[in-house]
């Protein structure tokens, strides 16, 4: 029998598994430099192509006919009494903001509280419409399946029989030319468990009590293509004197034409009103639109409704510009914004923290910084050795042709990034950006240099590469700061550069959608869902009833109304 003693140890405990994640993506940056390089290229890729070959023609000539679908009536053929609809635009972007979007969606039932307390329960819509650019930052096969359909999958797990689905395209699904739109939404598929009906980029769907759905293509050109005008031609001989139309459209036309010089007509602009007055007339109650990621309201004393919903999932878009005056034409005036102006306004401040939000920019002006160095050190040479003067740097950069050269490159650049809202500033606006960036550079290089001389011999080998660390640093830190600056004084000062302004910072929340009912008197309810801030953390759903995941962060905010319930009454 052995001897001895034993040595009494606690139980090892297991290390603590960390919380599951869900497998989403990050929401696009946009001044990422690679982001910005390919996005660009793909846009410039399909306009050509646009141009030259509608995928439109193609599709009309594949699906000739004009036979719109029929929710007037149930599956047993018996008029309905009533339905509701969802309607969520700009989506497919990061999974915190999409997902939060499609699980509130996909919930049965939300009972949400308006300004003044009351309760009003709404039901998920048996109808689903995308308003328009369903992905992000391009179109693919790859990108739909993970940003779009993965999130919208894992939120509608458990919540019962998967809606009915129709989708217009917006700028983004246009990028690879509509193919991967085509073969998700209008070929008899079933992503997601989603039950799609349509056969072209545009749609017709005929509603309980004389309501219409109508969805338009606009393409990258603001075009609408002569097809479309003959269905939906055909389509206005099936209506009837007292018919109502909500018409979802991919572009803002009636905000749009406030931020352009006065008297600018778009194809756009002529393409609502040749649909509006020549084929649809006064029927069009509603037009619903994405695009822009906030929700705004306009309306007319006739109760025409004019709303931009676009807060499905993308970047939050600015409310503080444009500063509306005045009416828009047939009288419609603005109505409710959220994020409310002086909110708006004050998350653009968050662009003085712009290299938080961008890191990649920040390596982007190191490098550029530091070519401006490399150019410029073999000037800095006074008989065998090197003088750190800031007058001896300045004059260096002055006559050293790579730098005259590169100086005027990014001045060009950044005239040519500057808002045209700016009108005749423009080129002043670009100049002192583009200014600032070169003084930055220079003193840069001054004070990197001239410290790392003061710890290291003068013109050795590590001197200069520390030199050089100091000058990516500093560029790494300054330049994405000063573009910050300039978004900020742009944006709050001039009303210039919304989108780029609020892309740097990809703001997840202040999402939004629209939930729709057709009651059993024929009256059309607008109820505007607001999230304040969507959750962060997540954790699995524990039963078969519940979503993939659930939220699981107390900071975040239940769904809202935005303001009380719209009602669009039929005509008399």
């Amino acid at each position: 029998m052995a001897s001895g003693t034993e040595t009494l140890t606690a139980p090892q405990r297991a290390p603590t598994a960390p919380p599951p994640r869900p497998p989403g993506r990050k929401m696009v940056r946009w001044f990422d430099p690679f982001v910005l390089l390919k996005a660009g290229m793909r846009s410039a890729i399909s306009t050509t192509i646009g141009e030259q070959a509608d995928r439109r023609l193609l599709d009309a000539l594949a699906a000739p006919k004009v036979e719109p679908s029929d929710f007037s009536v149930d599956e047993a053929g018996r008029p309905r009494e009533e339905l509701w609809l969802d309607y969520v635009a700009d989506l497919g972007d990061g999974w915190d903001s999409t997902y939060a979007v499609a699980q509130t969606v996909s919930r049965p039932t939300l009972t949400l509280k308006d300004e003044t307390g009351t309760a009003h329960e709404t039901r998920r819509g048996e109808v689903l419409v995308f308003g328009g650019d369903e992905v992000y930052p391009e179109a693919s096969v790859k990108e739909y399946e993970e940003r779009t359909v993965h999130p919208w999958e894992a939120a509608m797990r458990g919540q019962g029989p998967a809606p009915h689905l129709f989708a217009i395209p917006g700028n983004h699904d246009w990028y690879d030319g509509l193919v991967s739109f085509m073969r998700l939404f209008c070929q008899g598929r079933r992503p997601a468990g989603w039950r799609t009906h349509q056969r072209r980029s545009y749609f017709a769907v005929k509603l309980p009590h004389g309501w219409w759905l109508l969805g338009t293509d606009m393409q990258l050109e603001s075009d609408i293509d002569e097809p479309q005008v003959r269905y939906f031609q055909e389509l206005a001989k099936q209506l009837k004197e007292k018919d109502r139309i909500i018409l979802c459209l991919a572009e803002p036309a009636w905000l749009l034409g406030q931020v352009r010089p006065p008297g600018e007509r778009t194809y756009l602009d002529n393409n609502l009103d040749f649909l509006e007055q020549q084929v649809l007339g006064k029927k069009v109650s509603v037009f619903l639109t994405g695009d822009i990621h906030h929700y705004r309201r306009h309306a007319n004393a006739e109760g025409r409704q004019k709303i931009i919903a676009g807060g499905g999932g993308a970047f939050l878009h600015p409310t503080h510009v444009p500063r509306e005056e005045g009416s828009l034409p047939d009288g419609f005036t603005a109505r409710k914004t959220f994020p409310s102006p002086e909110e708006s306004r004050r998350l653009c401040w968050r662009n003085l923290g712009f290299l938080g939000h961008n890191p990649g920019f920040g390596v982007f002006t190191g490098l550029l910084y530091l070519l401006l160095t490399w150019m410029q050190v073999a000037d800095l040479r006074e008989g065998g050795t090197v003088t750190w003067r800031l007058s001896r740097v300045l004059g260096a950069g002055l006559v050293n042709p790579g730098v005259l050269l590169l100086a005027v490159v990014l001045m060009l650049g950044l005239v040519w990034l500057a808002d045209a809202r700016f009108g005749r500033a423009r080129w002043v606006a670009g100049l002192l950006h583009g200014a600032a960036h070169l003084a930055a550079s220079l003193f840069v290089f001054w004070g990197a240099f001239a410290l790392s001389g003061a710890v290291l011999p003068l013109g050795s080998a590590p001197q200069e590469l520390l030199g050089a660390m100091l000058v990516f640093t500093g560029g790494f830190v300054l330049g994405p700061t000063l573009m910050g600056v300039y978004l900020l004084i742009s944006l709050n000062g001039f009303g210039a550069h919304p989108n780029e302004a609020f892309s740097s910072l990809a703001i997840p929340d202040w999402k939004n959608f629209l939930r729709l009912h057709i009651d059993r008197e024929g009256r059309l309810w607008l109820y505007p869902i607001g999230l304040r801030r969507v959750p962060r953390a997540w954790k699995r759903g524990q039963t078969a009833r519940e979503p993939e995941w659930v939220a699981d962060d107390k900071d975040a905010t239940p769904p809202e109304l935005i303001e009380p319930p719209i009602v669009v009454g039929v005509a008399p």
